[in-house]
């Protein structure tokens, strides 16, 4: 204990102990609960989303055509945003929708599907479409937008 200048012992005061707590706590836990929030958020990054068709196209600059059936669109976020939308349509509105929606894109000759085309936007914004023929007269198609 520390002595006062009569000689006599002085007890430490509560206030200080109270503020060294509060400080010890501040500088070791606000880190620690930094932490804990970020290992929180960067779970859910990169992560498969459902998302509205009709943004979904919206951002791959181009609509739902009229015949669209079983559409169902997702998208993920990290540093890109990708967004992807699947649907079926009648084979024969494809091309007359794909010559209207994407006029500037161009068809992949190593294409894995029946027909592909490739879409930029000013090296911001990449659109990929694929059509696959099905039996009978339906097209699945699936349209692939990310930007940078």
């Amino acid at each position: 204990m520390a002595t006062v200048g009569n000689g006599k012992p002085q007890r430490p005061r509560r206030r200080t102990w109270i503020w060294v707590s509060v400080l010890a706590t501040f500088f070791c836990g606000g880190p620690l609960a930094f932490l804990v929030w970020g290992a929180m958020v960067w779970d859910d990054i990169g992560k498969e989303k459902p998302y509205d068709c009709a943004e979904a196209m919206a951002f791959a600059r181009g609509r739902l055509p009229a015949g669209a059936e079983d559409a169902r669109c997702t998208e993920r976020h990290f540093q890109d945003s990708f967004v992807t939308a699947d649907f079926r349509m009648p084979r024969a509105e494809v091309a007359p929708w794909l010559a209207a929606t994407y006029p500037t894109g161009t068809t992949e000759p190593t294409c894995k599907q029946d027909l592909c085309v490739d879409v930029s936007y000013d090296q911001l914004l990449y659109v990929d479409v694929q059509v696959t023929y099905e039996d009978g007269d339906t097209a699945l198609v699936r349209v692939e937008a990310f930007d940078m």
